[in-house]
């Protein structure tokens, strides 16, 4: 049998060392020597010895978080020896690493794809959010050193916070946990209803101190998953961006 269907650079991606790495660009592949979390729905495929646990929102606590807020990740364990196969509706997915108890990323919740249990994670609401309660003033904060996989809706961008910083919060993935956040009405910055007629939302995020956002190129909600686009490979996940 021949066909470019089974060129190399389809094949199964094989490597000695377990966790999280990318198959291609949109497809993620986690060598299961124990347990990881992944998003509800996420598996497209899985080899070996894998079993499957609903997770909710992460324990009693997250889950009325998520219910208050409308934000959250609704998890499932998968525990076991084996190959699983993780994707989004063909999102791109890029894998970030965390160093260390004081290397922490804010991520919003519908752009998480998997990520290692060594890492902690909480819901908390954005600081200047006060008592909104859209979609955004909510998001997922993680801590302490692991990989986590990450969805965007097309290639993104990597803005380096030095200045005064301002984003729809649909568009954005995620940031450094240090930086400073504010909500704004967007008649407040001088956009009248601009924002408002694309992508629903009134509001806007400010960013300042020292660190960074990453921006997608899509305002559109992301409902419980991040979406597809963008054709980009990306080799070594987003770490590459930020150098």
């Amino acid at each position: 049998m021949r066909s470019e269907l089974f060129a190399a650079s389809n094949m199964e991606q094989e490597s000695a060392q377990p966790g999280l790495r990318l198959q291609n660009s949109k497809l993620l592949k986690v060598e299961l020597r124990g347990e990881i979390f992944a998003r509800v729905g996420s598996m497209v495929a899985y080899q070996g010895n894998v079993q499957f646990q609903a997770q909710g929102s992460g324990g009693l606590g997250k889950f009325l978080k998520q219910k208050l807020t409308g934000e959250g990740v609704p998890l499932m364990k998968a525990v076991g020896q084996g190959d699983v196969f993780l994707a989004d509706n063909a999102s791109d997915i890029y894998l970030i690493d965390l160093e260390g108890p004081h290397d922490g990323l804010t991520i919003n919740g519908a752009n998480v794809l998997a990520f290692e249990p060594t890492l902690q994670w909480d819901i908390k609401m954005v600081q200047g959010a006060g008592m909104f309660s859209a979609q955004g003033a909510f998001n997922t904060v993680f801590s302490g050193q692991g990989r986590i996989a990450v969805t965007c809706k097309g290639t993104p961008v990597v803005l380096r916070v030095d200045q005064p910083t301002y984003a729809d919060p649909q568009a954005a993935v995620c940031w450094s946990a240090g930086l400073q956040t504010g909500y704004h009405r967007a008649d407040q910055l001088g956009l009248g209803t601009l924002i408002g007629r694309t992508t629903g939302e009134a509001f806007t995020m400010s960013f300042a101190g020292q660190g960074f956002v990453v921006v997608q190129p899509s305002e559109q909600p992301a409902g419980l998953g991040a979406g597809g686009g963008g054709q980009q490979q990306q080799q070594g996940g987003l770490g590459s961006l930020f150098s």
